[in-house]
């Protein structure tokens, strides 16, 4: 798995792994069922605190991408559909697009949500 943190971009670091975690997962580059690293190893892999890569994982698992096992581990959650990934890998695009051009994640995500009810009026 491979995930490069950029000190110097405006995007928070457990963002760029919440990010990079999504769009591994779907890509399908982390399948259904495989292990991640516990939190402390891969915050010591990419030099950062333990609660950063925390929160992504936590975000990660509320948009029903990863699961945890207690003891066992961190795990990519099964139940995807075609739709969700092909919809994740969308929004992965969009963040990075985001990111690139310096718009902050609230802006980005309130433009999300804007177009939401539009397409979803009432």
């Amino acid at each position: 798995m491979q995930i490069a943190i950029d000190p110097g971009s405006p995007v928070p670091p457990y963002e760029q792994v919440r990010l990079q975690l999504a769009q591994l997962v779907g890509e399908g580059r982390l399948p259904v069922g495989a292990k991640l690293p516990t939190v402390r190893r891969l915050a010591a892999d990419l030099g950062l605190a333990a609660n950063t890569v925390a929160r992504a994982y936590r975000e990660l698992e509320a948009a029903g991408l990863l699961e945890t096992r207690g003891r066992h581990g961190t795990f990519v959650a099964p139940g995807r559909d075609d739709a969700v990934d092909r919809l994740q890998r969308l929004a992965a695009g969009y963040a990075a697009e985001a990111a690139r051009l310096g718009v902050p994640s609230d802006r980005a995500l309130s433009l999300v949500r804007a177009a939401l009810d539009v397409a979803r009026p009432g």
